[in-house]
């Protein structure tokens, strides 16, 4: 009976015709909207970017697969790609190339490789390199290009801070959230659309909402993350709000900025690092929601998404080891 063992392949497992690459071009397919948008409004530096990210991540997946690992060649598989879009989703468009090669390094070699590859590693890759530059050289990955329509220049940018850091200085410094978002040069529509300052693939709303229909309809995510986070954050800000206007910004502030939306849809959501179960994946996105309100309004960075992603990211296993599905044939007591 020893020898008559069930084998089951690494993560991400998927009762479907699915492959794992036809899985991660889908994902590929999602973030075009974002990624022209952001060719409209940053122009050839987002096609910079990207292009630099994608291939140094190929590159080091590669590299480390044939020198160290020794094992079966993977960059085929499109996993590699999606880790370079998302990671340039998650950077200035002015990010010089060698920091952009520094983040794929540590996102590949770091984040994804040194755990076995594809469906070993705990954490998402692309975060980990994203919040690795950020401590790193906390200049550059602040200093946030303002948006030039249909520009393709490659000129040094004027700079200024996003919406997010606006409006939490100026409530730090004791303004009323009204009054700083009267002053605010971006519109809420501005914000929908995209036309505001931030990092290349978080800037539209709109853009990576319909990534993440596509990505429904292909059911290549459930609706369970995404609508837990955004959920949590509206009502956890919500409350705040009603208790103070004038000291916390609304929820719709919170849902357009920063990089809620591209974390609920396309970070969060990665298969290996989130909970298997619906009622795990709706604890996890509770569970991000919260922190990143918290880290928001009262932690010192004006951004929280990527930190709450990778705390949860830690507690997925405990998730999927408490919060199981009942085995078939099992007998539930009255």
């Amino acid at each position: 009976m020893g020898q008559n063992r069930l084998i089951v392949s690494l993560s991400p497992h998927d009762h479907a015709k699915d492959s794992v690459s036809k899985i991660m071009y889908g994902v590929v397919i999602a973030m075009i909207p974002a990624l022209l948008v952001s060719v409209y409004f940053f122009g050839l530096d987002a096609i910079r970017v990207n292009l630099i990210a994608i291939a140094a991540c190929i590159f080091f997946e590669w590299i480390i697969q044939k020198l160290l690992l020794k094992g079966e060649l993977t960059i085929t598989d499109g996993s590699a790609i999606v880790t370079g879009m998302l990671l340039a989703f998650n950077v200035p468009s002015n990010l010089p190339w060698w920091i952009i090669v520094i983040g794929a390094l540590v996102s590949i070699g770091i984040g994804k490789m040194s755990f076995g590859g594809l469906g070993n590693n705990p954490f998402n890759p692309a975060l980990v390199g994203r919040v690795f530059l950020l401590i790193s050289f906390p200049v550059q990955m602040t200093s946030w290009p303002k948006v030039q329509v249909l520009n393709f220049a490659m000129t040094d940018a004027q700079t200024g801070a996003t919406p997010l850091a606006i409006v939490k200085e100026g409530l730090k410094n004791g303004e009323s959230f009204s009054s700083i978002i009267n002053n605010l040069p971006t519109s809420y529509s501005d914000m929908f659309f995209g036309q505001m300052g931030g990092s290349l693939g978080e800037i539209s709303a709109i853009a990576l909402i319909i990534g993440g229909l596509y990505m429904l309809y292909r059911k290549i995510i459930t609706w369970h993350i995404p609508v837990s986070i955004i959920a949590t954050v509206a009502i956890f800000t919500g409350i705040l709000y009603g208790i103070n206007p004038d000291k916390y910004a609304d929820p719709l502030f919170h849902l357009l900025t920063g990089g809620l939306m591209l974390g609920a849809i396309f970070m969060a959501t990665d298969m290996v690092t989130s909970p298997m179960t619906a009622k795990g994946m709706i604890i996890y996105g509770v569970g991000i929601g919260i922190i990143t309100v918290l880290i928001r309004v009262w932690g010192a960075y004006p951004e929280g998404v990527s930190f709450a992603i990778l705390i949860m990211n830690a507690f997925t296993p405990l998730i999927n080891y408490y919060v199981k599905p009942k085995r078939f044939g099992e007998i539930v007591k009255k």
